[in-house]
């Protein structure tokens, strides 16, 4: 018998052959994009588009924006973010000598500027109107009527897409801003101090934003503050959780009363601390006179506001 000899195997790529495809880059532009739905951007780039139609003169560099241009412009706002080149100048990101080559591959800066200065997520000449209806109550004026269709389709995806675990975490967080906006928040305990107040329900294990809600404080600046506003916060981020959750909050938010609603209406329980100040902490708990440091009370709450 004749011995056969082994075919070597070679592979080649010639000029007018396609590159290899990479199946990992399709699975994480899916994922990206089943949370940002087409009728997302198609929302976002009609109302672009519109906008940059009405501007008079001609905004400088602009060219029509569809699905690709779109996809492009907010894949160099993530990758600005992945460099952390926030407060860096865009001029710096596109030079031939200093930036980074992928910004001027994907379109030109002057293109990008046109992009940023047109961009829109609603017709403005009806935003008016869409401010007197209301936002999520249906009442009162709706500060985010520039964004709300687009922000209540996004927030609508998070829950959808993600199962949390027995833990969840419900908090405050700022978002860094200091550009005009009607509900900018000043908090100085915070590292940025000024930005947008979002409270965020969080799965306490892998930090996945399961819901969120901005704040755009008092619905009317001459009316009264909002009662209750930490235990409808807690209540609204917390429908649809599977039955047997528990529930984490700072001072702010954790009262009773909001651990009798979750307990007897949805079967979570609330780990949290008290503020000193709350009306259903008993007297004795409250005065430290005389004790010793590091001693403890405890003391059984019977409803809402009664010791056992």
């Amino acid at each position: 018998m004749k011995n056969k000899k082994k075919k070597k195997t070679t592979t080649s790529t010639r000029k007018d052959e396609a590159p290899p495809k990479r199946p990992w880059r399709r699975v994480e532009a899916s994922s990206f994009m089943a949370y940002f739905l087409p009728e997302i951007e198609d929302s976002v780039i009609a109302m672009t588009n519109l906008e940059a139609d009405r501007h008079r003169p001609a905004i400088d560099g602009w060219k029509p924006m569809g699905r690709v241009e779109f996809r492009a412009y907010v894949g160099l706002l993530v990758l600005a973010g992945v460099y952390r080149s926030r407060g860096e100048a865009c001029e710096r990101l596109w030079d031939a000598e200093s930036g980074r080559s992928v910004f001027r591959a994907a379109m030109p800066l002057k293109t990008f500027g046109a992009y940023s200065s047109a961009l829109r997520f609603d017709d403005r000449e009806t935003r008016q109107a869409r401010q007197g209806e209301g936002g999520e109550g249906g009442g009162g004026y709706d500060k985010l009527a520039p964004i709300r269709a687009v922000w209540d389709e996004w927030c609508t995806r998070l829950p959808a897409m993600y199962r949390p675990g027995p833990e969840v975490t419900v908090d405050e967080r700022l978002v860094p801003f200091r550009g005009r906006c009607p509900f900018r928040q000043y908090m100085p305990s915070k590292p940025a101090r000024y930005g947008i107040k979002i409270w965020v329900a969080c799965d306490a294990r892998s930090s996945y934003a399961w819901k969120m809600q901005v704040y755009t404080g008092k619905p009317d600046k001459r009316g009264p503050p909002e009662k209750h506003l930490a235990t409808r916060v807690v209540v609204d981020l917390t429908e649809g959780l599977e039955l047997g959750r528990n529930v984490t909050c700072d001072n702010f938010l954790t009262s009773c009363d909001l651990t009798d609603r979750l307990f007897h209406q949805r079967g979570h329980t609330v780990l949290g601390t008290l503020r000193s100040n709350r009306p259903e902490i008993p007297r004795q708990l409250r005065c430290i006179t005389g004790r010793a440091v590091g001693s403890v009370e405890s003391v059984v709450l019977s409803g809402s506001a009664g010791r056992g």
